[in-house]
């Protein structure tokens, strides 16, 4: 991420730097002197006032200035050295887990000290832990006249250091020694009335003393939105070309049309949805144009998805192209397995199954009918493995693309390069993509939305309950399942791991056999078999088992009309799309659901707001734009997906106004100015341009 310059002025030509710092500042992206002004503060710490320490409540981050009463070293498992500071308005402790015998010696009684840190409840009263301090003298010099930028950093590099370089930076920029090329036209910049990069960079590094300071810190200052449209534009612009150079290779153009269609249609015992027929129209239209094509297929839980992609495999088929279908879990994949089996083997399609977990000669007869031209295979992540060889691959379904990474999409897709042709994408998910953060995420992508569920569907009833109502929840169950109807009991875990995850749930399964004789109660986990789980959802799909024990591992493709209860432990401890996603199982058929979200006593403010909005409501695009808001876009995309998509300085929920521009400024700077275009991605996305090298 390397500027142009008009001297070509290497790091090592700032005071300080040799060839260890500039080794240690190249592993943090830092290659010449402009990049320093681009490696922006994080936040910032007010050390303009000096507070009275008898004033002081925990949580503050404060400058504080008083004498030393006493200091001792105190022995223990963790010896520590614990220093009393008093100003004659209350006393506080400064406890240091690391430190040498000489700053012991250095911290006698009389000693002035001023200290910046965060003040914490301790057993004896308030306390800081390694507070930033310095000794002072006679004379006290006076706090500082602005705010402090707190800089991310790496080993190695301390504030102190960020901020000698930062001041060097600046200088040279301030006398005209360094220029940064302003790469927004000025046609684009005027109306938006923002700073200009230099005036923006040096107000954000070194804030006036006359800052709105709460603009600053909530990262709304027009200093900071000026950097946070060049981030945002960078990215879509690098996604934009991506797509746009994608849109340059060939695909298979798919015209053809079989009775295969009809008779599928015939044979459903639904009738396609207007949204449904809709998608289906865009994507064969699609599938006509010789270049590929690259949908992103949203859709809520339950909406109809599969059944709009088990259409367009119908027409690569009878245009004589091979599909493929991918999804992330072995339980999912399964589920589109039995699907597209029952759709498509009557009409001659039988799917080939690929996994991981399929080996030795089932695995060499799966990978010798791909290469034969097998019209369907579906599979995991082990259908983008290398030995996977398609004949004519033409379509690809990746289902649930958000979890995984963005290498892998491509992989699979590419198979298609086998037969001379990139293959046509078509990226579905059921946890609905907020539109600012697809905007960025997904520019460049065709997007069609399912946004109708089927007939006779109604919204899922919800309600919270505290884990201390959990007899009264079993109870219901029994209601539940002496009316005919099937539930779902899902087990979560504060730690991720699947040996406590499975214990969990074995454990709540014996309680509830325990506690529910007269009901058959089933038990299924990630760390079972694959036979073993394909059994348990064979039975609960039948009807033999009433009440179905589970992880999270049911989050996607379990289809059980049946099941109109769904309790969910510890919803505390779950992300807002998860939730969604597990709610989705129930309501899936006719009957009135509910889903009862049992939590632990006391919440939090954030887990109050999930409950709040899954109680509010069923519309998955207005929990996704929730979801974003409380835990920021690598999450809500998965961090595998996301990469470099984990901003600086921009936000997708707080900037939105901002995001609303972008789409008409990329199309401007692509068309009228394409090398700008390539210097801004350039800038802020550099050598970490997540999908250039896919």
């Amino acid at each position: 991420m390397t500027e142009t310059q008009p001297t070509a002025a290497s790091l090592t030509s700032l005071k300080g730097v040799g060839p260890k710092l500039q080794s240690q500042l190249q592993e943090a992206g830092i290659h010449a002197v402009s990049d320093i002004l681009f490696h922006l503060p994080l936040r910032y710490e007010d050390r303009t006032r000096i507070h009275p320490v008898g004033a002081l409540s925990p949580g503050q981050r404060v400058l504080i200035e008083g004498q030393v009463e006493h200091a001792a070293i105190v022995p223990g498992k963790r010896r520590m050295l614990v220093v009393m500071l008093a100003d004659g308005s209350g006393r506080i402790s400064l406890r240091f887990f690391h430190f040498r015998y000489s700053q012991y010696q250095q911290l006698k009684r009389g000693t002035r000290l001023r200290c910046f840190g965060e003040v914490k409840a301790g057993y004896q009263g308030l306390e800081m832990i390694h507070p930033n301090y310095q000794r002072l003298g006679d004379a006290s010099p006076p706090p500082a006249d602005r705010l402090t930028p707190i800089y991310p950093t790496a080993a190695g590099l301390n504030q102190a250091t960020w901020l000698k370089l930062t001041d060097q930076a600046i200088a040279r920029l301030h006398n005209g020694e360094l220029a940064l090329t302003e790469l927004l036209p000025a046609d684009v910049l005027e109306p938006l009335a923002l700073p200009s990069l230099t005036d923006a960079l040096q107000l954000i590094h070194r804030p006036p003393p006359e800052i709105d300071t709460a603009a600053l810190e909530q990262r709304r200052h027009p200093a900071q939105q000026r950097l946070a449209l060049e981030e945002l534009l960078a990215h879509n612009l690098s996604m934009q070309r991506l797509h746009r150079q994608q849109r340059g290779q060939q695909a298979p153009a798919m015209s053809g049309q079989s009775r295969l269609e009809t008779q599928f249609l015939e044979a459903l015992p639904f009738t396609l949805t207007g949204a449904q027929q809709r998608v289906v129209k865009q994507i064969h239209a699609d599938l006509k144009r010789p270049f590929p094509m690259q949908r992103l297929l949203q859709g809520d839980v339950g909406c109809g998805k599969t059944v709009v992609a088990a259409l367009a495999v119908l027409r690569a088929h009878a245009s004589g192209w091979q599909s493929a279908i991918t999804a992330p879990t072995e339980l999912l994949a399964e589920q589109h397995r039995h699907s597209f089996s029952e759709w498509l083997a009557p009409l001659g399609i039988e799917p080939v199954w690929l996994s991981g977990k399929v080996t030795g000669k089932a695995r060499e007869k799966a990978l010798g009918e791909i290469a034969a031209g097998a019209p369907l295979v579906i599979g995991t992540h082990a259908l983008m493995q290398t030995g996977v060889s398609f004949s004519k691959l033409g379509f690809v379904v990746i289902d649930e693309q958000h979890r995984f990474g963005v290498h892998q999409r491509f992989a699979l897709r590419q198979k298609g390069d086998q037969s001379g042709v990139t293959a046509h994408q078509l990226i579905m998910t059921a946890t609905p993509i907020p539109r600012t953060l697809a905007m960025t995420a997904y520019a460049g992508l065709e997007v069609s939305v399912i946004d109708e569920l089927p007939p006779g569907r109604q919204p899922v009833k919800t309600v919270a309950l505290s884990g201390e109502r959990r007899q009264e929840v079993i109870r219901r169950i029994t209601k539940a399942c002496e009316s005919g109807r099937q539930a779902y009991w899902v087990c979560t875990l504060i730690e991720a791991s699947d040996v406590l995850e499975a214990q969990a749930a074995e454990d709540t399964a014996d309680e509830l056999k325990a506690a529910l004789p007269n009901v058959a109660v089933g038990l299924i986990h990630g760390r079972m078999k694959s036979r073993d789980k394909e059994a348990v959802m064979q039975s609960f799909k039948g009807g033999r088992i009433q009440l179905l024990v589970a992880t999270t591992v049911i989050e996607v493709g379990v289809d059980v009309p049946n099941a109109t209860l769904m309790i969910i432990e510890n919803v505390e401890r779950l992300g807002l799309a998860q939730l969604h996603q597990l709610r989705g199982r129930v309501g899936r058929g006719s009957a009135q659901a509910s889903c009862v979200l049992m939590y632990q006593p006391p919440l939090g403010p954030t887990a109050k707001q999930r409950l709040n909005i899954m109680r509010e409501t069923n519309d998955g695009f207005r929990i996704a734009e929730k979801d974003l808001e409380l835990r920021g876009p690598g999450e809500v995309l998965g961090t595998r997906q996301t990469g470099a998509l984990q901003f600086r300085i921009a936000d997708l929920a707080r900037d939105q106004a901002l995001l609303a521009k972008i789409p008409r400024i990329a199309d401007r700077m692509l068309t009228g100015y394409p090398q700008q275009a390539d210097a801004l991605i350039q800038r802020w996305i550099g050598q970490a341009e997540r999908y250039a090298e896919v």
